[in-house]
């Protein structure tokens, strides 16, 4: 079914929307929920949070990717379970990731004082522009679908050494293209 069928079924308050949602964008978000919490049980019900949040707020809303929008409040959710979970020190998957990126990005707290959060991610949309497609696309694999460096070796036909090396040199041109633009961490 195509999105502005299923938003509009959202509009028509039609439970229908959230098994349509389930149907077209339930295996992304699965994936989206099972890389960042690493627990199927509790991905699953960040799924289902998922459509009970979509049902909340479509509309007012109306999103202009249904993909992208279902996506996002998944990944916001798992961070947030994550989170939760991680004070009791249940999960680490998460934790390499953020790890990964502490010395490009800055500190919550200093982005505050230095850049509000929308002029990063447009620092940060520049950034990815500017690369060639296929860095991109392995840097918001592994950053913001959370898939793991073996699954993005395997993709690229290289070991997870290489792919780990190719990581770390995007980042690198992160930190050095973020402080170009004088944002430090």
């Amino acid at each position: 079914m195509e999105d502005g069928r299923i938003i509009q079924l959202y509009y028509e308050r039609k439970e229908q929307a959230i098994a349509e949602s389930d149907r077209k964008y339930g295996k992304l978000c699965r994936r989206i929920a099972g890389n960042i919490l690493g627990v199927r049980e509790d991905a699953e019900e960040c799924v289902n949070d998922t459509w009970y949040t979509a049902w909340t707020c479509v509309p007012p809303q109306r999103p202009r990717s249904l993909g992208a929008f279902l996506g996002r409040i998944t990944r916001n959710l798992a961070i947030s379970r994550w989170r939760n979970h991680h004070a009791a020190k249940r999960y680490n998957g998460m934790e390499v990731l953020l790890s990964e990126l502490d010395e490009c990005i800055p500190d919550a707290s200093d982005v505050e004082q230095a850049v509000d959060r929308k002029e990063l991610a447009g620092y940060l949309n520049r950034w990815l522009d500017s690369l060639p497609q296929k860095d991109a696309v392995l840097f918001v694999r592994r950053y913001w679908y959370g898939d793991a460096v073996n699954t993005l070796a395997a993709a690229c036909h290289c070991t997870p050494n290489q792919m780990s090396g190719r990581m770390m040199r995007l980042r690198k041109k992160l930190k050095a293209y973020l402080e170009q633009e004088g944002i430090t961490p």
